[in-house]
């Protein structure tokens, strides 16, 4: 690295161990310099795919988007200028370490790149770029250290030896502070986008990259809803995405298609299954045994699956934010350790204190930030699957044959799209926490062995013995869950039936029959619902208490291993901190456990439903007939169920009818031939 350079890559003396710190000359040509580099090429292809997947329409050349381009123009230059500069060095027999010519090439090329990615976005719609953003961040951020260590170099000299550099590096630096500033602001909407009917949008979509970050989008409403009580025509419409019409249409498209795959594997089973039967005519044992096997085999099609193809990528978006919030929860822990040390240490220079308070501050300031996009994600998908759920559920309730209506009442359609599909909501807005916690768990374990040791064993010993604990409450909870969700259906449906009948009620008087059915069935679910409240309080108290038992058990262990095991200041804190972070997961692990299991019974009772046979929309035709006719009906045959006797059959018109004499049909018209049919006397018509 030196003969890269010219001069030494780190040098602690004068970067860490000084009141004055600096970093070398090297380190800031090639670490500072290439970070923002090294960023945008690296999310450059994830982000070229992201513009040609979504394109919003074409933005036209503003002011603001001129001046973009042009000082990105004039980066591109002054970067080069100091690669021409460096061969100028060398026609002059002055040879400058090859740094002078890579570092200038590469921010060169990358800044030409964001400049022309500036214009790419333009024809693509995109109002604010994030990525930009971030980018141009990062430039400043890491060229604050040259520029300060540039200035420190001026006002030490009397004379500058590389003059031109440093005339450069600061009309650089001025350039990309403006680049910055200007990529904060956010274009104009585009033309040729789709044409947004409502007369109060939604400010999400259009809004910048910082607005979404910060949610100031949101401001306005808040400010509204302060000043006055929000009404109906104050509130923003839906954004299309969130729509019933694209979501209920995209999660039936995916519910279909997992139907049809589920069928042709079941086809395939079955011709495998007829051919090996034929081979083996006569085999009476062998045949039932593959038949059975065969059965086996076969599954039915998978809402779950639906379901994680129609909204997992957008919800893997917000784990994704999960992950980093996880891993900047234990930066502090850290920190604070370094910072007790600092404070121990009496001969350590002053600036190391604010350097280490200010990035404690600007961990939690993204921990904020990141774990709220992380919620926003979440609840955003708990909404859409509520609204699919519901909206699938009614579209399948509207074509079931009479056999599935008889097993799925009004009452369980009614429970099915108002309780079971908001368990998938609730669900998501912590579904993050099933492998969250555990990782948690283990980076918490890990950093506290690191600080006290073997004695986390006995920690972990406490917390290994609760999981069989909450593992048999879990169980039962879920046997609970489903007789109380039959009770419920009971209920449901005997109150649909007193509504439909009050008027037969309310004349033979009925009312305190019927309420008491009511009350005893109320009674029983009560009586399930309490059975389950009992055991979700036992398990959130083991798990509650937790930490505290697992702190108490580590630091006494600790203690009382050895004499040397001295419990100070720095292993208390930092000890607790990790602590306190364990106890987040190990309080949440038991209701996402006990929210899994519920959503695991509505999963199973949506799916049970979805699947019930459909009427056939073929079967009946649809065509112009004959006046003074409403319905014709020829050689018909009805009953309730494809299991069932019919109730009517062989059944014809009057001009076809070979009846008895007590069959009048004496006008002729549907109405009467059916009550002469079903009842087997003239109509009284």
């Amino acid at each position: 690295m030196e003969a890269f350079c010219g001069s030494r890559f780190w040098d602690s003396n004068l970067s860490i161990h000084t009141d004055n710190p600096d970093l070398t000359p090297c380190f800031q040509n090639t670490i500072l310099a290439w970070i923002p580099s090294i960023y945008l090429w690296s999310a450059l292809p994830f982000y070229l795919l992201y513009l040609k997947r979504n394109k919003r329409g074409y933005i036209v050349l503003s002011v603001l988007s001129r001046f973009k381009t042009l000082f990105g123009v004039l980066l591109w230059c002054v970067s080069w200028a100091d690669l021409f500069y460096s061969f100028h060095e060398l026609l002059q027999n002055r040879t400058p370490p090859p740094v002078y010519f890579v570092t200038p090439l590469i921010v060169g090329i990358t800044v030409l790149l964001a400049t022309l990615l500036i214009q790419y976005e333009r024809l693509r719609g995109v109002q604010s770029s994030g990525v930009l953003i971030i980018f141009w961040f990062l430039s400043v951020l890491c060229a604050v250290g040259p520029f300060r260590s540039k200035i420190m170099a001026t006002a030490a000299q009397d004379h500058v030896n590389e003059r031109f550099r440093f005339t450069t590096f600061y009309i650089y630096f001025a350039l990309i502070i403006i680049e910055l500033i200007l990529s904060c602001f956010k274009e104009k909407p585009p033309f040729f986008s789709p044409v947004n009917a409502n007369p109060n949008p939604c400010p999400e979509l259009t809004s910048g990259f910082l607005s979404r970050l910060t949610f100031w989008w949101f401001t306005s409403l808040a400010i509204l809803g302060y000043k006055k009580p929000l009404e109906d025509k104050d509130l923003w419409s839906l954004n299309e995405d969130d729509t019933s019409k694209v979501i209920v249409q995209h999660l039936s498209k995916e519910w279909d298609k997992e139907k049809a795959e589920s069928k042709q594997k079941e086809d395939v089973a079955y011709m495998k299954k007829s051919n090996h039967v034929l081979n083996h005519v006569g085999d009476g044992p062998e045949e039932a045994e593959v038949l059975i096997r065969d059965k086996k085999r076969t599954r039915k099609p998978s809402f779950l699956k639906a379901l994680m193809r129609t909204f997992g990528p957008y919800f893997l978006i917000g784990s994704f934010y999960k992950l980093i919030q996880d891993l900047l929860s234990f930066v502090n822990p850290q920190l604070l350790s370094v910072l007790i040390s600092f404070i121990k240490n009496k001969d350590a220079p002053a600036w190391w204190g604010f350097l280490i308070a200010a990035l404690m501050f600007i961990c939690a300031v993204l921990q904020t930030l990141v774990l709220h996009q992380h919620f926003q994600y979440c609840f955003v998908t708990g909404m859409r699957l509520r609204t699919g759920i519901t909206g699938l559920i009614y579209r399948k309730s509207l074509v079931i044959t009479n056999s599935a209506k008889r097993s799925s009442t009004v009452g369980e359609i009614v429970n099915l799209m108002s309780v079971d599909a908001q368990r998938f909501m609730d669900l998501m807005t912590f579904l993050n926490m099933l492998w969250s916690a555990p990782l948690q768990i283990l980076l918490a374990l890990y950093f506290l062995w690191q600080t006290l040791g073997p004695s986390v064993l006995a920690g972990v010993a406490v917390m290994v013995l609760l999981i069989p604990f909450n593992s048999a409450i879990a169980m039962k909870t879920r046997a609970f869950q489903v007789e109380q969700m039959r009770y419920k259906d009971s209920r449901i449906k005997l109150m649909n039936e007193i509504l439909g009948g009050i008027k037969v009620l309310k004349l033979y008087a009925w009312e305190p029959s019927f309420s008491e059915k009511v009350l005893e069935i109320r009674k029983n679910e009560l009586r399930v619902l309490k059975k389950s409240a009992y055991l979700n309080s036992l398990s959130n108290f083991a798990w509650v208490s937790a930490p505290f038992l697992v702190a108490l058990t580590t630091f006494s262990v600790y203690v009382s291993v050895g004499e040397k095991n001295i419990l100070d200041a720095e292993k208390a804190f930092v000890s607790l901190s990790l602590f306190n972070i364990l106890r987040f997961p190990l309080s949440m692990l038991p209701q996402v456990i006990s929210n899994i299991v519920q959503t695991s019974v509505s999963l199973k009772r949506i799916q049970q439903f979805l699947s019930h046979d459909e009427l056939d929309p073929n079967c009946v035709e649809t065509k112009v007939i004959a006046p003074g006719k409403a319905i014709s009906v020829t050689n018909a045959t009805f009953s309730w169920g494809k299991e069932l006797k019919p109730s009517l059959k062989d059944l014809f018109p009057p001009q076809y009818k070979s009846v008895g004499p007590q069959w009048c049909f004496g006008c002729h018209c549907w109405p009467c031939w059916l009550w002469e049919v079903v009842f087997g006397v003239c109509s009284p018509g």
